[in-house]
């Protein structure tokens, strides 16, 4: 039944499929049957795997069992605070997977928290208030302002009402509802009017529904279903480390075990070299890799919670910035979510007004120039008749606030009621016109209601000297066909054809800005006239102007977009909205441009197949009208293209394609808590400049990690090949195996660590993403690793020969390029904080945890040098000058150079600044 399209019957169709009574209801008996038939009403969720499970799940990746085995081998060796050290990393890996898993199942949950705990229906001919989840197809739903709907259902009876389904269609408006009408199929879902869904709330008037669907069968009951059905995928730089992960692993198992296989064919101990062997495979497999990843991302996140945006799901930063596509939802993300007043029509003079939202700061502008109200009569008649005909109440910090207790200074201005209608009263408020000031001199006695059939409403006041006086607002075409006159400074005049012609043309280009346009008009009334007001009264009027609104673009947003523009990311405008006011927006804030792009509608997209739509899929920015499946169909053709896709949203509509794109970004202020459980960062403070941050931290991260994923690998490299070639050559071996497990803890953490909190170059955001199959090796990284390897294994094995054919002393030979080893790569690290420039030119005290970092790790160095208890444990001996002379040059001569090259480079420059003698 969930497949019925209820909105193309009739009311009585409805009724009479589901065998109940307008009058009536069901009966009990009946209730309980249905019950047991359809469920309850609330959200059913996919079968759990237990939590054990899930968390033994998390030591199934390759990586994570290496690094289990290197925890056997170290504590076997007996280096039992390495050991401690690897299992501690994989149990906090493996604590951080299971939890990031536990909360992204939260987001069925939070559905649940939509469903209203009672509502009301008639049963046994009687109102009654019953539990939410025990609401069945059939059951008359009684419906009244302030009400949150808990099932699906067709409208049967309906008095003004009007339901706000932002949540669920992404309609900035409430929309006014029917009953007596019948749409066709292919309606979208925001446009069936006769329909009422679970999930959106009454804002006006009363009404009666018969349900429907109830539970899983409804629309938000759909969306749930969708976000079970949507796979997780892993991240671009949980792809990348795994696969380099499994690549080091095997290589460097390979080598080690050639050096055992070579050092035992020449003769040396197999004990020995086994040990070796075992101690290098230890050393050379970046076990850090996966701490280092997670502290670097986890300092970012501290980051960007200072500057409101909340992460979820760590490896989310990285995907962050390399995101090539944002599709952001308009309606409070792009726009403010409020409705604003932009211009008004009155006496042939076209008036513009300013400010933000409902707050009452503003201008009136003519002519780009700022305007004293009092001095147009015509302009003061047209918002006075639209603060009056007005059911809106403004307010400040929740607080209908008048006379000299209102601080225009102070923000926190908010509307109770219909946001078109406070947009006007707001707008009258900044002309210094309140509707509680005019009250004082006139009450209203009467009101004609706005219904859709009429598309007007009028009310009747009456002032101190018992004058009355009829005001009217509503549609321009219906405002202007009741009017006779014509409101001028001076007066009103007879409503001429030019007139017309002129009101008419002002509509349409309102229209075309995608305003939403109100016509207000008033008359005098007889007092037998006030007595009876009717619709008959609605005529003879005299027209006071034209006021067009809309819910305009948030101010930061449009520097923001321009910002991921130059960065080479592409912002989409995907909204439940009209296709007009959508490429208005969209125009105003530079993603649409009218040569260049295409607008669809969800209509229009269901039309195209796949291979049509993936045809022109790059060029559309702007979807409108659009339904949560169709978000899930435009993330999927986006990613079929190749982009890293970003998903904005705030309602419940967008948690499917926010858990589908390659990262989710859900609203902190106005989401819903189903949009952010489905998410993978929040923004705290709504704002889509954060996201411009949050692309900057990410790609600041992600070169941190090729920072020092180049810093361990050719460290690694360099260790594993001093081995090597010694074995080769014949030589001794140039380290012993607790030399190598040293040299493994003293350079591959606090400085490897430090170089994850590295700042990024300033000109980050001006590159273009990062290609979404780029290898993390790619741009001459695998180059740098492999050159610097090499050069770090020759240093050591150099240092090594030289001592020891000179002065034949195996113990102090070692001693030599146990330290060359260490210092290649302290100097090695400082030329891995860029790969473009020197540590020169971006200066040491950028990053003065690095500087502490390689400061310590001297230190531990030298301790187990000279301090004799640990100098017997690593078997080592004091070193001389000479001996530390030709350490320190060998192992820095690319710093000394690029020095020297620094000094030489600047001189020049001094000396261009000195004007020539002519």
């Amino acid at each position: 039944m969930d497949k019925e399209k209820w909105y193309t019957r009739t009311s009585d169709e409805v009724v009479q499929f589901w065998q109940t009574s307008f009058v009536d209801g069901l009966s009990s008996a009946e209730a309980k049957a249905r019950l047991e038939k359809f469920g309850f009403n609330e959200l059913v969720e996919k079968e759990k795997t237990a939590w054990w499970k899930k968390f033994v799940a998390q030591f199934q990746d390759f990586m994570v069992l290496v690094l289990l085995g290197a925890t056997l081998i170290s504590a076997f060796l007996g280096e039992y605070a390495d050991a401690i050290t690897i299992l501690t990393i994989v149990l906090m890996n493996a604590i951080l997977g299971f939890i990031q898993e536990y909360r992204a199942e939260q987001s069925l949950a939070a559905l649940k928290k939509l469903a209203s705990p009672t509502a009301r229906v008639i049963r046994n001919g009687m109102i009654q208030q019953i539990p939410a989840r025990d609401l069945v197809p059939g059951d008359i739903l009684v419906l009244e302002t302030g009400d949150k709907l808990s099932a699906d259902g067709r409208l049967i009876d309906v008095h003004s009402i009007e339901i706000e389904e932002a949540a669920l269609t992404g309609e900035s408006l409430p929309v006014r509802k029917v009953a007596d009408r019948q749409f066709s199929e292919d309606v979208p879902l925001g446009d069936r009017k006769n329909m009422v869904f679970a999930g959106t709330s009454v804002v006006k008037g009363r009404g009666k529904a018969v349900i429907c669907a109830s539970g899983m069968s409804t629309e938000v009951g759909h969306i749930a279903g969708m976000i079970q059905a949507t796979a997780e995928e892993t991240t671009p730089l949980e792809r990348r480390l795994d696969h380099l992960g499994k690549w080091l692993v095997w290589g460097c198992l390979t080598i080690c075990l050639v050096v055992v296989i070579t050092g035992v064919a020449k003769g040396e101990s197999l004990f020995l070299m086994c040990m070796a062997g075992i101690s290098l495979a230890v050393a050379a497999i970046p076990e850090g890799l996966p701490a280092i990843v997670t502290v670097a991302l986890a300092l970012g996140v501290q980051r960007m919670i200072k500057q409101r945006a909340i992460i979820r799901k760590l490896p989310a930063v990285e995907t962050l910035g390399c995101t090539t596509v944002i599709c952001s939802d308009k309606t409070g993300t792009l726009t403010q979510n409020a409705m604003m007043v932009r211009q008004v029509f009155v006496d042939n003079n076209h008036y513009e007004i300013t400010g933000a939202g409902y707050d009452i700061k503003g201008d009136i502008l003519l002519n780009q120039q700022p305007f004293d109200v009092v001095k147009d009569k015509a302009l003061q008649q047209c918002l006075t008749i639209g603060a009056l005909c007005n059911n809106s109440v403004i307010k400040q910090n929740n607080i209908a606030i008048t006379g000299i207790w209102r601080n225009k200074s102070e923000p926190n201005w908010t509307v109770a009621g219909d946001p078109t209608e406070g947009a006007i009263i707001v707008a009258a408020a900044k002309a210094g016109i309140w509707q509680a000031e005019i009250e004082k001199k006139q009450k209203r006695v009467a009101e004609i209601p706005f219904e859709s059939e009429r598309r007007r409403m009028s009310v009747v006041y009456r002032d101190t000297n018992n004058n009355n006086i009829l005001y009217v607002k509503g549609a321009p075409d219906v405002i202007l066909e009741l009017c006779r006159y014509y409101q001028t400074a001076a007066g009103p005049t007879s409503l001429t054809a030019d007139h017309i012609s002129r009101i008419n043309s002002i509509n349409d280009q309102m229209a075309s800005q995608a305003l939403r346009v109100l016509a207000v008009a008033y008359r005098r009334l007889t007092p037998a006239q006030a007595q009876t007001p009717d619709e008959s009264l609605e005529n003879d009027l005299i027209f006071a102007g034209m006021i067009g609104m809309i819910d305009p673009p948030r101010e930061e947003v449009k520097a923001s977009i321009a910002m991921c523009r130059e960065a080479g990311i592409k912002t989409i405008m995907i909204t439940g909205d009209h296709k007009n006011t959508a490429i208005a927006i969209a125009q105003e804030l530079s993603i649409y441009k009218e040569q260049q792009h295409k607008a669809l509608t969800g209509k229009e997209l269901d039309a195209l197949t796949d291979r049509e739509l993936d045809a022109i899929v790059n060029r559309v920015t702007v979807y409108a009208r659009v339904s949560p499946s169709h978000k899930l169909r435009i993330v999927r053709a986006l990613k079929r293209q190749g982009h890293i896709v970003a998903m904005t949203g705030d309602g419940v509509n967008d948690a499917p394609a926010i858990k589908e794109a390659d990262i989710g970004v859900a609203m902190g202020l106005t989401g819903t808590d189903v949009t952010k459980e489905a998410s993978s960062m929040v923004l705290a403070d709504d704002n889509f400049a954060t996201i411009v941050a949050a692309v900057e931290e990410g790609r600041g991260i992600y070169e941190n990690i090729r920072k020092f994923i180049r810093y361990l690998l050719s460290c690694n490299i360099g260790e594993v090949l001093t081995m090597f070639l010694a074995t080769l050559l014949g030589l001794p071996m140039p380290l012993l195996p607790v030399q190598i497990l040293w040299v493994n803890l003293v350079t591959d953490g606090l400085p490897a660590m430090a170089l994850g909190v590295d700042p990024s170059y300033p000109t980050i955001m001006q590159q273009p993403p990062r290609p979404p199959g780029e290898s993390i090796f790619s741009r001459g990284l695998s180059r740098k690793i492999i050159g610097r390897g090499i050069q770090i294994g020759l240093s050591t094995l150099f240092v090594f020969s030289v001592i020891y054919y000179l002065q034949n002393d195996l113990a102090l030979a070692r001693t030599a390029a146990f330290a060359t080893l260490v210092y290649c790569q302290m100097f090695h690290v400082f030329d891995c904080r860029s790969e473009t420039v020197t540590i020169f030119e971006l200066k040491f005290t950028t990053n003065l945890f690095l500087l502490a970092a390689v400061t310590f790790s001297t230190i531990m160095q030298l301790s187990v040098m000279y301090i004799p208890f640990l100098s017997a444990i690593f078997s080592t001996v004091p070193l001389s000058w000479f001996h530390w002379t030709l350490i320190i040059l060998v192992s820095g001569w690319t710093l000394i150079l690029n020095a020297f090259k620094h000094l030489f480079r600047h001189r020049p420059s001094r000396r261009a600044v000195i004007p020539q003698s002519r």
